[in-house]
């Protein structure tokens, strides 16, 4: 074949790009276990974190996930438990999906401290400026009282709202209370120097970061609504 002709020039190219997509699906194939697992470890962490646990070493999150996250389900609107479900079921909710369906699921993981104590940690997700903000909310077995929470985002402005990953935001929440004269209210965001007025516990907002702020309000409030039944029936000391 001519290799100055056009048929030859279109043969060999179609021939490469076969032959590079063949190499390219091979390394991706071959790298896909360990980024799946790189994906749940950073996520088994983001939940440790909620409860200030946090793995010196990388290769010691999946070993500590397992140690203190002792249970894990989804609940109904009603607060049970739902038949079937467990701590993987709990695992594999996408919320960035889940937000968008009704009903929606609800995951609880527990965990349990070294001092015996059992903390319940729930999943939140939602819009910031620039993108998602998620995190992790840790209650203590009251179902009333924060014990910790994690936030995270995708692309918030350094130094504005991306500070809602820092321990200075999140510690804020630390000891607040989700019901007033018992009703749920979500925890507000609110600017210094300012208060709710729904007498809602409040933490203060993340300056120069107002619309990421409210997105942390708005984002607690919306997922931690659904879960009423079920706090109050920890209150109750009635579910199982």
């Amino acid at each position: 074949m001519n290799k100055n002709s056009n048929l030859y020039q279109i043969v060999y190219a179609a021939v490469m790009v076969l032959i590079v997509g063949t190499v390219l699906a091979f390394i991706y194939m071959a790298l896909k276990p360990t980024q799946d697992k790189n994906i749940a470890n950073d996520k088994r962490n983001q939940i440790l974190s909620a409860v200030h646990l946090n793995p010196s070493e990388k290769s010691m999150i999946e070993d500590s996930f397992n140690k203190f996250i002792v249970d894990g389900f989804l609940v109904d609107s009603a607060g049970n438990k739902m038949a079937g479900s467990d701590k993987q079921a709990a695992f594999d909710v996408n919320m960035k999906n889940n937000v968008k369906e009704t009903p929606r699921k609800l995951p609880v993981f527990v965990c349990k401290l070294n001092d015996g104590s059992l903390k319940y940690i729930v999943p939140v997700y939602g819009a910031g400026l620039w993108g998602p903000i998620w995190g992790y909310v840790a209650l203590n077995d009251n179902g009333t009282d924060i014990y910790g929470a994690y936030f995270s985002h995708e692309g918030e402005t350094p130094g504005l709202g991306a500070e809602i990953s820092k321990t200075d935001f999140q510690d804020q929440f630390k000891d607040k209370k989700i019901y007033v004269d018992g009703e749920f209210k979500s925890i507000s965001v609110m600017k210094a120097g300012q208060k709710p007025i729904d007498g809602s516990e409040y933490v203060d907002a993340i300056s120069g970061g107002t619309i990421t702020s409210r997105g942390v309000q708005a984002m607690l409030k919306d997922c931690m609504t659904p879960y009423d039944a079920f706090f109050k029936k920890l209150q109750s000391g009635t579910f199982n």
